[in-house]
């Protein structure tokens, strides 16, 4: 067998495992997995910011413990957790896809509310001044005044943490979950005289993912850039 011959072969198997005979997987589930993780992960990234900056300090310290605890966690202890500790407590077995998905919440959430944090601080101090000056509660100040802008500015943190998100995906491989990484190693069992190729072509599988998300991030920043410099008057 060729490589081109076992490229054709294999190369549906790689995009999308053995759906629809059987589950997804493959290139498919990987930006499943990584576009789920990280839109889940928004609402609970913002939820954890904002008591995160609280004034009330019986919300905000046990929020900054907890993403002081996961941020000093390797993802990969937080999957084994939610695969084989997780159930021995709650009685409750989950899936390979929902338990990776969840450990994507709990890790992308935690990093997403430094984010939001860093994002409304970064803020002029005289944006709160100016909306309580008209009138807004601190509720009106957060939604209307606060939020869009500051999430105006994380949109290039936001796109370079989907990044993040598609590399962390390959840490399904550890349970079982066919994702991309998973199922080219399965292909190369099957082979077996292709390694180098196969492992390459999953290589720059994640550096197209990857690379065009890094440039989108770039272009974003770029743009927020211009829209925020000053306008000079003409002499």
């Amino acid at each position: 067998m060729t490589f081109l011959e076992m490229l054709d072969s294999y190369w549906l198997y790689f995009l999308i495992g053995r759906y629809p005979e059987g589950p997804l997987g493959g290139l498919a589930l990987t930006l499943l997995l990584a576009a789920a993780g990280l839109l889940l992960a928004l609402p609970v990234g913002l939820l954890l910011g904002l008591a995160r900056i609280s004034a009330q300090r019986w919300l905000s310290l046990p929020v900054s413990g907890l993403i002081y605890i996961v941020r000093g966690t390797p993802l990969l202890m937080v999957v084994f957790w939610a695969y084989f500790f997780l159930p021995g407590i709650t009685g409750i077995k989950t899936d390979q896809f929902t338990t990776m998905l969840l450990a994507l919440v709990l890790f992308n959430g935690v990093y997403l509310a430094e984010i939001v944090r860093a994002g409304i601080q970064g803020l002029p101090k005289g944006q709160v001044e100016a909306a309580r000056s008209l009138g807004l509660s601190q509720g009106e100040t957060l939604r209307f005044v606060l939020l869009p802008q500051a999430l105006r500015q994380m949109l290039p943190s936001l796109v370079n943490q989907s990044v993040s998100t598609i590399k962390e995906t390959s840490l399904g491989y550890i349970i079982g979950l066919t994702e991309v990484s998973q199922v080219a190693t399965q292909i190369n069992t099957l082979v077996f005289v292709f390694p180098a190729q196969i492992y390459l072509m999953l290589a720059a599988s994640y550096f197209f993912l990857c690379f065009g998300l890094s440039r989108l991030a770039y272009r974003l920043e770029l743009r927020l850039g211009r829209k925020a410099a000053p306008v000079r008057s003409s002499p």
